[in-house]
């Protein structure tokens, strides 16, 4: 009975008090009550906060938006981290590029120009697909989790108490409310012309007006506690700032590695594209003649074929010279090629091996060794060395 007692009379106070700042409120914002103003230190760090908290928020939705593009996967991992549970893994864009060109290429044949280009291409995809994986991983764990987590946690601890000062400003204002309405109310019973009137007046609101101050210096100390509390609070945004600084200076160099892997990866692939021969043919031919590389002009770029340009392909004469020659020729390899079968050796671009003719052979292919391996290779895929 006494713990409902209790319960009750908490119950009222709180509502006594909610319907107290509700009224304060009202009359300041109808301007019939003053308002007790921060001080011009504290309102400029509240309005930092606020300030950090907007832009932060801005920056990390967007920078979620730049790693994951798909709304729906961004909701699925967002789904998936409430419920406190891993994300399945998904193949990412230049992975599944990389993947179907890789099938491609397998599909038209390695030994064919196009679909060995295809398949260094999706190498090349998966390769990236894999940077931008880790990209990913990197960022998330070293910029987007201190975002998220001052946003969730400090802020919200700013906001709770920042709140908590708002109402202990409206208790005090309340409070200095009813003590001008206690003094008026005194100064008003003074001036009445019945004696008996004006004694038991001036004793009643006399009592009001000391519970009134009693009241006010109460406010007034919680109120000047909550204000150093959240101020004290509110200067560590500037912690914030420095912590964020430099989250930021690791999602830099996160992004200054996945580009520079990307531009590496790219690189070696326009310097193997790039020294593919001009002229090619048809592979649907590619059964009946040597298997000559077909034109990839329109996937590599202007300085990969300026880089070419200085190429010396082997010339008729020189494989003239050599057939009719008993002797060896080193041969630089101008890219890969893989053995249709097990009178041909499968060759690796730059490599260099040892050519000799033999008697009988057809006119578009040499006999090539490399150590103990011996067998027929292209002559399109050669380049005769001094």
């Amino acid at each position: 009975m006494n713990i409902m007692d209790f319960n009750v009379k908490k119950l009222a106070a709180d509502a006594g008090t909610f319907l107290s700042r509700a009224v304060q409120f009202t009359e300041e914002k109808l301007g019939q009550a003053e308002k007790t103003e921060l001080d011009a230190h504290l309102e400029n760090l509240l309005s930092k906060a606020e300030c950090t908290k907007i832009w932060t928020e801005k920056i990390m939705k967007q920078t979620e938006v730049l790693l994951q593009p798909n709304p729906n996967a961004r909701i699925e991992e967002f789904v998936y981290e409430k419920l406190d549970r891993k994300a399945p893994s998904r193949i990412n864009n230049p992975e599944l590029l990389g993947q179907y060109m890789i099938d491609a290429g397998t599909e038209f044949g390695p030994g064919t120009a196009y679909g060995n280009a295809l398949i260094k291409c999706g190498e090349t995809q998966k390769r990236i697909g894999t940077a931008d994986r880790e990209l990913i991983q990197t960022s998330a764990l070293n910029f987007l989790t201190p975002l998220r987590n001052f946003i969730e946690g400090d802020y919200k601890t700013i906001a709770k108490e920042r709140k908590l000062l708002q109402n202990k400003r409206l208790d005090l204002d309340a409070a200095k409310t009813r003590l001008k309405k206690a003094k008026a109310a005194e100064t008003r019973s003074s001036q009445l012309n019945s004696a008996r009137l004006e004694g038991d007046n001036i004793m009643i609101w006399a009592e009001e007006v000391t519970k009134s101050e009693q009241e006010l210096r109460i406010t007034q100390s919680e109120f000047d506690r909550q204000a150093e509390i959240t101020r004290l609070l509110l200067e560590g945004i500037s912690s914030t700032h420095a912590h964020h600084l430099r989250c930021l200076n690791d999602f830099v160099e996160a992004q200054m590695t996945y580009y520079a892997q990307c531009y590496q990866y790219m690189l070696d692939l326009q310097k193997q594209l790039g020294s593919f021969p001009s002229n090619y043919l048809s592979n649907n031919n590619q059964t009946s003649g040597t298997p000559v590389p077909s034109t990839l002009s329109n996937a590599v770029g202007s300085s990969a074929m300026a880089s070419t340009s200085g190429l010396g392909i082997t010339s008729p004469s020189n494989v003239t010279d050599l057939k009719e020659s008993s002797g060896s020729r080193k041969a630089r390899v101008l890219y890969d090629y893989d053995a249709a079968n097990s009178t041909e050796l499968s060759l690796l671009a730059d490599e260099v091996i040892s050519v000799f003719s033999v008697v009988g052979m057809d006119s578009d292919w040499l006999m090539g060794e490399r150590g103990n391996q011996k067998g027929k290779v292209p002559i399109t895929y050669l380049e005769l060395l001094n």
